[in-house]
């Protein structure tokens, strides 16, 4: 089995043949696949400004940060664009949880030959700079101030890491990549939504090179990725229906922007109603259990007549699988 260390990009792919995406450009990729390489979605539908900026992260060692609201899709997107480059890739989520002795490493009292010795065992950080490995830190304005100046080592231009307990400095391989996803811009838990964001440092912030936002899909897009996803669902006679469900979970997103609800429907919310329909053979019984009862009770009413306008029958009353609504407007 080839090195993982040793790899190095074989091959140019076109970003228009690959991707979909009309630009000349192409990005570096490997030829063999590596075991930490993500498996690829064919159905996941590619945002444009979005992917070229992860492609220029892949092809120019940019650091490019994600930035959008939960369920858009934002790591899954960074995973799938490295699946199609054969580019190993490792995801961090910087919960409360993570200190920087996972991140930079610890001393660890493993057996050698019999006896109990110490040894050093490299965090997260020093294992993936010294590979070509695209390090993904997910819920990066979720991190602790002491993990967020670790990482902010790293995204200096040179990317050297200091390893202070055993006197060394890390060069980065050349293939070394860094992405991040978050829901806010390091301004913090604003509207109540993301308990546990932390504002952080703009310095730090002023270091990555690329901040994208990744928004909901357009209704067709959506609609086409409920059906991959649920194949039930996929024929023409459950296309009303599924317009229909993905008009609800647009009119939740806008009654959440203009502050009517606490709570949005993401495209796996839609996806996981798609799929507990699948099982009850009943739309609004599988709506109740897959949103309306994660609601505050006093918003339910709001959702209930989201539900009425799209499918033009009340939220309480069955609605079996096998009743079509006509396309919600």
């Amino acid at each position: 089995m080839t090195d993982l260390a040793q790899l190095r990009p074989e091959r140019l792919l076109s970003v228009r043949e690959v991707f979909g995406i009309d630009s000349d450009l192409q990005v570096p990729a490997f030829a063999e696949r590596d075991a930490h390489v993500p498996e690829v979605d064919s159905a996941y539908r590619f945002n444009r400004d979005v992917t070229l900026a992860i492609l220029a992260g892949f092809m120019r060692d940019r650091r490019v940060m994600v930035q959008g609201l939960h369920g858009t899709g934002k790591s899954t997107h960074i995973e799938q664009v490295a699946a199609r480059l054969n580019w190993p890739c490792v995801r961090v989520n910087l919960d409360g949880h993570i200190s920087r002795l996972d991140l930079v490493g610890k001393d660890a009292v493993v057996i050698k030959d019999g006896m109990q010795v110490t040894e050093f065992q490299e965090g997260i950080v020093p294992w993936a700079l010294q590979r070509p490995v695209a390090l993904v830190f997910d819920e990066y304005d979720a991190g602790r101030p002491d993990v967020m100046f670790v990482i902010q080592r790293v995204l200096e231009r040179d990317g050297k890491f200091t390893l202070m307990d055993q006197n060394r400095v890390l060069t980065p391989h050349p293939c070394f990549r860094l992405f991040a996803t978050a829901n806010t811009v390091g301004l913090g838990n604003l509207n109540g939504l993301y308990h546990g964001a932390q504002r952080l440092n703009h310095a730090q912030i002023d270091r990555w090179n690329i901040v994208a936002t990744l928004n909901y899909l357009p209704r067709d897009e959506e609609v086409a990725i409920v059906q991959a996803r649920v194949p039930a669902l996929a024929g023409a006679a459950s296309l009303p229906l599924l317009q229909s469900m993905v008009a609800v979970a647009q009119l939740t997103r806008q009654g959440f922007a203009a502050g009517d609800l606490s709570t949005l429907m993401s495209p796996r919310t839609v996806i996981t109603w798609a799929e507990n329909l699948e099982i009850f053979g009943d739309a609004a019984l599988a709506f109740r259990l897959s949103f309306v009862n994660k609601c505050d009770e006093a918003e339910r009413p709001v959702v209930a007549e989201y539900f009425q306008r799209c499918f033009d029958r009340e939220l309480g009353e069955s609605y079996a699988l096998q009743d079509r609504p006509a396309a919600a407007a």
